[in-house]
């Protein structure tokens, strides 16, 4: 009788951490212990004692005992591999805007420990988004582009620069339990680079555990390329979080967007997930695939003391934004915060053909004026209508962040995890 009813109470506390773990992040721990950093202004890095520079262009290993400074920007060229160990610090340089380019048919392998992470941050005393250029990692992946090669340009060599061709399952190595920090630096009259740009990558990269922290453009970028990534985290980041475009077909699971009503750069607003399928029409081929994003159990948040106040003072602006001929299917996720949850592109006629493109499955709707719009349009009745279907199992609600999730206050070990029993509350609230 005692072993029957032990296994009554082991098999009750694995239905009850399942079903907490049913939407948005999920694990039996919360797995962004140890490795991630949510107060990176806070810790003294030390001071570098290497540089890095020019061109590394033969196999080459960076090790913990280092402290490694970036200066300008670094290419890994001649299918180099370069490999960073557990636990080592890159600093990236303020006055020459260090950056680190993994070129196509280099690789980098920079796989970290969950309690010993590989950092990319700044070396500026006080800390701020923009400070370094970030980390690009460029693939031979397939791309919608015509020709099927685009150019990551910005300030960086137009001849190192090139992504993208037949490849789906290329590799360009291995991210894992990597932190990359106040990346994303302005350029002169053109964009600002992200924290992590991921180009013509494909599927046999690892990308997984990497969390990016304040960044001057965005988190994370994906243009084309095919790939699998999970355990993203974006924090505060100045402009979107997840950014895909140029055909990308990204499996992402299991990730983490946190954003501040008061950092934006964007005069529409930064998002937590932009998902289109160019950048210029023109360039775009449109007989190759176009977008498409798959995506499961991502929690993203506004993450305001006062969400409501802000959205009524224009600061808080949709957190999905979906554009003509892209695919997302986003399922058993939370959006939680925001001005609407979703926005779709005009030019996306509302017909059967394209909302089965675009996916809303098991979600979790939270404390957002509106769930799913037309852009320019007031009236979503018939989104509301298709969407609020009991087949698509969505959920809404209005609870404060703080009720919604385990501990988002914590500053040290904060808990992004759904409440329990908050996945099988409902309300009408639309």
């Amino acid at each position: 009788m005692k072993k029957i009813t032990q296994l009554i109470c082991v098999l009750l506390t694995v239905t009850s951490m399942s079903a907490q773990q049913e939407k948005g992040i999920m694990g039996y721990n919360n797995w962004l212990n140890n490795w991630t950093e949510f107060k990176p202004n806070k810790v003294d890095y030390g001071e570098a004692n290497q540089i890095l520079a020019g061109n590394i262009s033969v196999n080459t290993k960076l090790l913990k005992r280092n402290i490694y400074v970036l200066q300008g920007n670094v290419y890994v060229t001649n299918n180099a591999v370069l490999t960073i160990e557990p636990g080592t610090l890159i600093i990236g340089d303020f006055e020459t805007k260090g950056t680190l380019v993994v070129t196509k048919g280099a690789q980098i392998i920079a796989d970290g420990l969950e309690t010993d992470p590989i950092v990319f941050t700044s070396n500026r005393s006080m800390k701020k988004a923009g400070d370094w250029g970030g980390v690009v990692i460029l693939g031979d992946a397939p791309i919608n582009k015509f020709g099927n090669v685009g150019s990551y340009n910005l300030d960086l060599d137009p001849t190192l620069t090139t992504y993208g061709g037949d490849n789906v399952a290329s590799n360009s190595g291995i991210l894992r339990f990597v932190r990359i920090e106040f990346a994303g630096k302005k350029v002169k009259g053109a964009d600002t680079f992200n924290g992590l740009t991921i180009a013509g990558v494909g599927s046999k990269t690892v990308i997984d555990n990497v969390m990016v922290s304040f960044s001057g453009g965005d988190s994370f970028a994906f243009f084309g390329g095919d790939v699998n990534a999970s355990k993203l985290v974006s924090y505060k980041s100045i402009n979107d979080d997840f950014k895909f475009t140029q055909g990308v077909q990204c499996r992402l699971f299991n990730s983490l967007a946190v954003r501040s009503s008061y950092l934006s750069s964007n005069k529409d607003g930064s998002r937590c997930m932009e998902v289109k399928s160019y950048e210029k029409k023109n360039e775009t081929d449109f007989t190759k695939k176009q977008t498409l994003v798959a995506a499961t159990n991502i929690t993203m948040l506004n993450d305001s003391e006062n969400i409501k106040a802000d959205i009524q003072a224009g600061l808080v602006k949709e957190c999905v934004y979906v554009a003509e001929t892209a695919s997302l299917e986003l399922k058993r996720s939370v959006i939680s915060g925001f001005n609407p949850a979703v926005l779709l592109d005009s030019k996306i006629e509302i017909n059967d053909a394209n909302l089965k493109k675009i996916k809303f499955e098991e979600m979790y709707f939270n404390l957002c004026n509106g769930n799913i719009f037309t852009e320019y349009n007031s009236n979503n009745e018939d989104l509301e209508s298709w969407y609020g279907n009991s087949v698509f199992f969505n959920v809404y609600s209005q609870s404060s962040n703080n009720e919604t999730f385990i501990d988002i206050a914590n500053p040290k070990k904060p808990d992004y995890r759904l409440q329990l029993g908050k996945i099988t509350a409902s309300s009408g609230n639309r």
